[in-house]
């Protein structure tokens, strides 16, 4: 599906959806929410929004659309998922719940909730390859970190303490941190170029 003005999807099932949606109509892409399977059909990206990874899976689950999710990013659909949005585009995780499920796409281990609870939230400059104009603000809340990569991935980011927190494999982009809630859309930007590229 390709168009001068891709139409990105955010899956609205939980999570930042609105803050999400405003950032991507910021980019230059037409955003819309994205709950039922036949809505994936009819977007040229995915962002997948933090919330609580289990009940995202759940929800995806009973909603009907993680398969429809799995086909569509293992066919090639950019995506770029932030928090348990990277939770969910891992291939693998630690510290997650027996039943809980992925949508995977990123050769990488995420630990859930790596960075503590709600009350250990912090922020932090974060230098991201590929995101021209100084470090953006990297909001953590209850976030994972990659604990390891496959040869296929590309480390955008990490902490001053080596933490990788930002990833990129093929179309698939993934940062530990919410760029969203800050009103800086640079890493929006660089999904939308991602999500034009491909289209």
């Amino acid at each position: 599906m390709s168009s001068a003005q891709p139409t990105v999807g955010v899956l609205a099932l939980q999570g930042d959806v609105r803050e999400h949606l405003a950032a991507l109509a910021e980019a230059g892409v037409l955003a819309r929410p994205v709950r039922r399977p036949e809505e994936l059909e009819e977007i040229d990206g995915l962002v997948i929004p933090g919330g609580e990874s289990t009940t995202m899976s759940k929800l995806a689950v009973a909603f009907g659309v993680l398969d429809p999710m799995r086909a569509r990013i293992g066919a090639g659909l950019p995506a770029y998922g932030s928090c348990a949005g990277m939770i969910m585009l891992a291939d693998k995780i630690l510290d997650g719940r027996d039943d809980q499920e992925t949508i995977g796409g990123i050769d990488m281990t995420v630990r859930r909730n790596a960075f503590g609870r709600q009350n250990e939230s912090f922020e932090a400059a974060v230098e991201i390859t590929g995101v021209d104009g100084g470090p953006v603000e990297g909001v953590f809340i209850r976030a994972p970190w990659v604990e390891s990569v496959g040869a296929d991935v590309e480390v955008l980011s990490r902490l001053a303490d080596e933490t990788i927190v930002a990833v990129r494999q093929g179309n698939l982009l993934a940062t530990s941190f919410h760029p969203e809630l800050t009103g800086d859309h640079r890493v929006h930007r660089l999904f939308a170029e991602i999500v034009r590229d491909a289209s």
